[in-house]
């Protein structure tokens, strides 16, 4: 019998029994044949620090790290990336042998990587990108396309100072407007993308006039309950490539799988069916 240790890992949030990450990373650990187990872990915020140090000597090599705890575990890991550093949150942990917390944030990648899957032809240099929103998500996605080289950013959010911080964070190529002119910034766009929870299930629509989009912009909605949102039906409708929120969470969820486990895994169509049962 092997005495070797089986790793875990696992998502911490408060609340968390919504996540779907416990499904996903059971279904990739049963693809590959590979030991190991992913636990859901509700943790109020007193008490985060004090389980995260906790979890290494009980034999985890890391966690993901969900609402609201993605920007306080900034303040207690050891060695932070760059890419978290810029976003200012952290959504994935690796415990290093020496007990060490390395914080990192996928969710720029897992972004990205689910736009290109999506809508291969989108062009970074396409036009201007219309983020709706400056929340966390926003941070993640702004860096990356800024990143992938889009020419400007249109951001617009509910309360504007929030936008401005961001602006203020990520330089001139950002454009703040105001939320009531939302609807008026979609015509020329290459990109538009919604990373509130407006449209969620069991939160208000979306009300921002949608009549401007046009044929070859791309929309994606961070929202993948439901998975096409009335943002993607009215893009749709209007003849855009649309692109679902779920991809996202499965490709930010690679790297983590890849560290903790030892294996790099696929996103297909089996996860995606895993994901949403």
């Amino acid at each position: 019998m092997s005495e070797a240790k089986i790793p875990l890992a696992g998502v911490i949030g408060h609340p968390v029994a919504h996540s779907r990450s416990p499904r996903l990373h059971r279904h990739w650990l049963n693809t590959y044949g590979l030991p190991g187990f992913y636990v859901p872990m509700d943790v109020a915020t007193q008490d985060l620090e004090t389980v995260l140090r906790s979890l290494p000597k009980a034999g985890f090599v890391g966690v993901n790290v969900t609402i609201p705890h993605k920007e306080a575990v900034m303040n207690i890991a050891d060695q932070i990336t760059d890419r978290a550093t810029l976003i200012g949150a952290a959504n994935t942990l690796i415990f290093r042998e020496d007990g060490k917390i390395h914080a990192d944030n996928t969710d720029g990648y897992g972004f990205i990587t689910n736009l290109q899957d999506g809508a291969p032809d989108w062009k970074a240099d396409a036009g201007p990108a219309v983020v709706l929103g400056a929340g966390g998500a926003a941070r993640a996605v702004v860096a990356s396309l800024l990143d992938a080289g889009v020419p400007e950013i249109l951001l617009t959010n509910r309360t504007r100072n929030r936008a401005e911080a961001l602006k203020e964070e990520f330089g001139k190529k950002i454009k703040v407007v105001e939320w009531v002119q939302a609807g008026n910034i979609l015509e020329g766009a290459g990109l538009v993308v919604n990373t509130t929870s407006l449209g969620m299930v069991g939160k208000p629509e979306l009300r921002v006039p949608l009549d401007g989009l046009e044929a070859h912009t791309v929309v994606t909605d961070l929202i993948y309950a439901p998975l096409k949102t009335g943002l993607l039906q009215a893009a749709e409708d209007a003849g855009c490539t649309t692109v679902d929120g779920l991809g996202m969470l499965l490709h930010q969820a690679v790297p983590g799988f890849e560290r903790w486990f030892g294996q790099r895994p696929e996103v297909d169509n089996a996860t995606r069916a895993a994901a949403l049962r």
